[in-house]
């Protein structure tokens, strides 16, 4: 409810409206609850007794109506949020007031849950962190979100919704920071023992400052193999910041399709050779 991105400011405000709607309904039946039992308590005599009413058209249409018009709202409100919302689809502003510019290229960032810290992958720039990320002011980013192992779910409260990361599945995500900052990002779903120190520092940073960051960390030195995978892939908890100044193009494909282990079949491999078999009969 504290939103620095355009996505979540747009869910903060589906969340307001949503509750105020439900109000509507949740308020007056609280109020009238309460003064009908003090209006016809026991003691009350000069109370209207009418043991023979039993049917009051004018309050029928009141008691189905209203609940009907708000579940009407919040039907077409839930409707169109949920296309406007959907996380696969690509960004068609910065904010409320400024559309996206032409000449803007996306960030994309490969997203990694593993027991139990968080790996990214940024393809273009070639550098990988570990339990860091980083992103410029007003850029789209586009999240490409898998696992190692087990169902996560990525978060970052200021930035937009949670989305699951599967293994053997890509997720996706879609979203902008609107102002420079540190935010909290962490694993929204139960995943073993170091589930609760499964946290990340995001960062938002002007266009400058970004590429200062990349430049620093492409020094770190340490490269991004698939043995070196391997070992980071192992369950720890409570792991510091790393970085690497470079990591292997095609790692987070291996990863997705989960053929890191040398000899091993790509999934997509696996799948692609399936489809000719059944192409053939």
């Amino acid at each position: 409810m504290n939103p620095s991105g355009d996505i979540a400011s747009q869910q903060g405000r589906l969340i307001v409206v949503s509750t105020l709607l439900m109000l509507l309904v949740i308020v007056p039946v609280i109020a009238l609850t309460i003064w009908f039992a003090w209006r016809y308590r026991k003691n009350n005599t000069a109370a209207r007794y009418e043991p023979d009413w039993d049917h009051s058209t004018q309050l029928e249409l009141v008691i189905w109506g209203a609940p009907l018009l708000i579940i009407i709202a919040l039907g077409l409100l839930t409707w169109i949020s949920t296309h406007t919302l959907d996380p696969y689809r690509p960004l068609s502003r910065l904010d409320a007031d400024r559309p996206i510019p032409a000449d803007t290229k996306t960030l994309t960032v490969e997203v990694v849950a593993l027991d139990w810290k968080w790996l990214f992958i940024y393809p273009e720039q070639g550098i990988a962190t570990v339990n860091e990320l980083a992103a410029p002011v007003d850029v789209p980013i586009h999240f490409k979100i898998t696992s190692s192992t087990i169902m996560n779910s990525f978060f970052i409260p200021a930035l937009a919704g949670q989305i699951y990361a599967m293994p053997g599945m890509q997720t996706s995500l879609n979203a902008v920071i609107n102002r420079p900052g540190e935010f909290e990002g962490f694993s929204a779903n139960y995943s073993g023992a170091g589930f609760s120190d499964m946290r990340f520092k995001f960062h938002g940073l002007s266009q400058e400052n970004f590429d200062q960051w990349v430049a620093a960390r492409k020094t770190a030195g340490a490269h991004l193999n698939r043995p070196d995978y391997l070992q980071l892939e192992k369950p720890s908890e409570k792991e510091p910041v790393r970085y690497y100044g470079s990591v292997d193009k095609d790692l987070y494909h291996a990863i997705l399709n989960r053929c890191i282990e040398p000899g091993q079949m790509c999934m997509d491999q696996m799948m692609s050779g399936h489809k000719m078999e059944q192409a053939h009969e």
